[in-house]
């Protein structure tokens, strides 16, 4: 059976730039405990509480290195946190080979999920590169998707 994942251009680039927003404050989080002598985690163990999340945010923005509103003096305005957020998802960019990756791994994550259950051996799965990002139209299907095809 092949296997072929794609991506939506629309909602999976939102997506992405949310997990770079999320990933960064994850980080700034790690730093911070590191820094109390904490001991080192990987950062997807890191949990950002809802009533962490400002201050996350806050510092996420301030690292950041894009064009931020000014206030009279010249100094960076402080802003509420959905409005900093905003702007870090306006100014990341998702490449191309951002969406690539994302359909490749779909698929990858897919075989992995199907293998776990240890009925269907790993020389029957294969999983093929698409020929573009977005699939065919197929009625009501997302277009963030996994393809099935049988050989």
């Amino acid at each position: 059976m092949d296997i072929e994942g794609y991506v939506d251009p629309e909602k999976d680039v939102e997506g992405l730039k949310r997990a770079a927003l999320d990933q960064k404050m994850k980080a700034q989080k790690l730093n911070e405990m590191i820094r109390k002598g904490e001991p080192a985690v990987p950062v997807e163990e890191v949990e950002i509480a809802p009533a962490e999340y400002e201050k996350y945010v806050t510092l996420v923005y301030k690292a950041e290195k894009f064009p931020k509103p000014r206030n009279i003096i010249g100094m960076a305005k402080t802003l509420p946190a959905p409005e900093m957020e905003k702007l870090f998802l306006t100014h990341t960019q998702v490449s191309d080979s951002d969406l690539r990756l994302l359909a490749s791994e779909r698929p990858k994550n897919v075989k992995d999920f199907i293998l776990e259950s240890e009925k269907v051996t790993s020389d029957r799965l294969f999983v093929v590169e698409p020929n573009s990002l977005a699939p065919r139209k197929k009625g009501t299907a997302l277009q963030s998707r996994v393809e099935f095809k049988l050989k």
